[in-house]
């Protein structure tokens, strides 16, 4: 690829977001040379579903085990320990195009105003400050630092940054065109994370001024609350990584805790060997996660991904990295959450069918759980 082959407008976009740390060229050559795509995508090694005790429930509401996860995840609050990430960067095109994060999900409150006014609601019940921090994107960056700055408080003061972008690709390794002829930049995926939080000083920041942990959410899921009992179970834990699973239901696709050469990590749906049945494992990956703040600050061998997409009608593929794939590097234990009912932590809202289905449950949660 020659630098003819970028506009000027496209190449000002790629080095705001650092396309400079991807590495485009060596993925594309490995996709033209057949090393990378659905085949590639998939483990090598013995999976097998996961141990007994390698999932742990959430203790039910009311009890005192409960309520003991909670005081000890608010003590760390009250310390200045925790944060919450926020995932924002994805555009919400079944709602017509627009920023996912700011679209109104119930009385005038977009789903980032939903979920920053659970986190006001703990921080202010526990008596901390809790600082929240945005990951955006390049189609949404600069978008949600205008609504972050509105939202701000003191008690949950945001700050936004943003992952990378890379460049989508036709199936034989050239640069991809839409219908209009134009470049088709993408976020690389959630994976980027860590990745993104070291490049934007803030893991550094929040590591020198005492934080030691990190909740990460998806700005749509909105019942994956901040509860401080869910910090408490990840600190008695003691793993540098928690996982909330949830109950598979008829449909559900994603990734899965389970055993890869005897070690317990979340493997996504596309991995898994084509012979391994995967309704085996009874839950399946919410992508909330609890992570300890100095066990992430390092640069992860993520693997890329060949994923296919289409793109105004024609194949293309995109290079991405997945954040669940932490949990093959770093010791990670595995929660099990409800996805019904006052304590249900797992109702995302992709469609605007979903959200005519899932609000009514969400604000029954919300409600029973103090955050509305």
């Amino acid at each position: 690829m020659s630098s003819q082959d970028i506009d000027a407008a496209t190449r000002q976009l790629l080095q705001r977001y650092g396309f400079e740390d991807i590495p485009f060229e060596s993925l594309r050559k490995r996709l033209v040379e057949g090393r990378a795509g659905a085949d590639q995508n998939r483990i090598r090694g013995t999976v097998e579903p996961p141990n007994e005790g390698d999932l742990r429930a959430l203790p039910p509401l009311g009890g005192d085990v409960r309520r003991a996860l909670a005081e000890r995840g608010e003590e760390a609050m009250r310390r200045g320990e925790v944060a919450a990430v926020i995932l924002a960067g994805g555009m919400a095109t079944r709602f017509g195009g627009v920023v996912k994060a700011a679209v109104e999900v119930v009385d005038g409150m977009s789903f980032l105003e939903m979920k920053l006014k659970d986190i006001q609601a703990v921080a202010e019940r526990a008596g901390a400050t809790i600082p929240v921090y945005l990951m955006t994107s390049f189609a949404t960056h600069e978008a949600i630092e205008k609504m972050a700055a509105a939202l701000s408080t003191e008690r949950c003061p945001i700050e936004s940054f943003p992952q990378f972008i890379s460049l989508r690709v036709t199936p034989e390794g050239e640069l991809f065109r839409d219908a209009e002829g134009k470049l088709s930049p993408h976020a690389p995926g959630h994976g980027d994370l860590s990745f993104a939080l070291r490049r934007s000083g803030i893991l550094e920041r929040f590591r020198a001024e005492g934080g030691k942990t990190l909740m990460m959410s998806n700005v749509d899921n909105l019942t994956a609350t901040l509860d401080p009992a869910v910090i408490g179970a990840h600190i008695e834990g003691g793993a540098a990584l928690t996982a909330e699973m949830a109950p598979k239901e008829p449909g559900d696709k994603g990734g899965a805790p389970a055993r890869v050469d005897g070690r317990a990590q979340i493997v996504e749906a596309f991995r898994f060997p084509q012979e391994f049945d995967q309704e085996r494992i009874p839950v399946f990956n919410t992508n909330t996660f609890v992570l300890d703040a100095k066990a992430i600050d390092a640069d992860f061998p993520l693997t890329w991904f060949a994923v296919e997409k289409t793109v105004d009608g024609k194949p293309a593929v995109q290079f991405e990295r997945l954040v669940g794939e932490l949990t093959s590097f770093i010791a990670s234990a595995f929660l099990r959450v409800e996805r019904h009912g006052p304590d249900a932590r797992f109702q995302p809202i992709k469609t605007p069918e979903d959200m005519d289905k899932e609000r009514p449950d969400i604000m029954a949660a919300l409600r029973a759980r103090g955050s509305l």
